[in-house]
Order: C-alpha cells, then structure tokens, then sequence
C-alpha cells in the first residue's frame, strides 16, 4: 500500500511539474506578445507623429496661399456681386399633391376632350404658381 502510495505522489509530482512548466511557458509567450505589441504601438505612434508633422507642412496657410495663387485664377470679390434676397428669382412651383392634381384633371377633361381616344386619357400638366411680383 505504502509503495502504491509512493508512485501515486511521485506520478502527481510530474503531473504538477508539467503543469507549471506549460504555465511557466505560456506566460512567457504572452510576455513576448505583448513586448512586441508594445513595439508595434510604438513604432505606430511614430507614424502617426511624422504624419501629423507632414499634415501641418503641407497644410501651412502661406504655402496654400501661393498654391492657389499660382493654380487657381481666383480675383478678389467685387461690391459689384453682392445682391440681397430681393432680387432673387421666385421658387419654382412644386405641386403639393400632383397625383391629385392628375386626377382632377383626368376627371375634368378626360370626358369632354375631343382628341381623347377613351382608351387612354391624357396626361394633364399641373398649372404653374401665378407669378408674384417683384418685393
């Protein structure tokens, strides 16, 4: 019994020496995991850093200035162009309901338009808004 024992200890000894080996072994894994992804976050900010460096150059207000300068055929806003809303054109008329619209104009015409076949009724085209004045 006693030696039956003794192999049963000795047997869960090397059972536990390999579980804390492979424990031992899968933190050092996870160690150089996370030392190379802490290299690659690294080496990431650095881009990030030098791109921004090159944003701003590339984004200088002097430096867009004589680009567009040379590139653009751009001319300073005259007083001449300023207009107020007075002047502007009215908006265009948009029927509110113009399947109504089409309806009561198939129902008015449809039955005393002389061009109408009875097979197929016209398409009526919906009355404009009356002008209004100048404001």
């Amino acid at each position: 019994m006693m030696r039956f024992l003794n192999i049963l200890v000795v047997a869960a000894l090397i059972i536990a020496a390999v579980v804390v080996y492979r424990v031992k072994y899968e933190a050092t894994r996870h160690a150089e995991e996370a030392a190379r992804l802490k290299l690659e976050i690294s080496r990431e900010r650095e881009a990030i850093a030098e791109l921004k460096a090159q944003w701003a150059k590339l984004n200088r207000p002097d430096r867009l200035q004589a680009l567009a300068e040379r590139h653009l055929s751009l001319r300073p806003l005259a007083i001449d162009q300023l207009n107020n809303l007075n002047n502007l054109p009215d908006k265009p008329f948009v029927d509110p309901d113009p399947i109504g619209s089409m309806l009561e104009a198939m129902d008015g015409s449809g039955a005393t338009d002389p061009n109408a076949t009875g097979s197929i009724r016209p398409t009526p085209v919906p009355s404009r808004r009356p002008q209004q004045g100048a404001r």
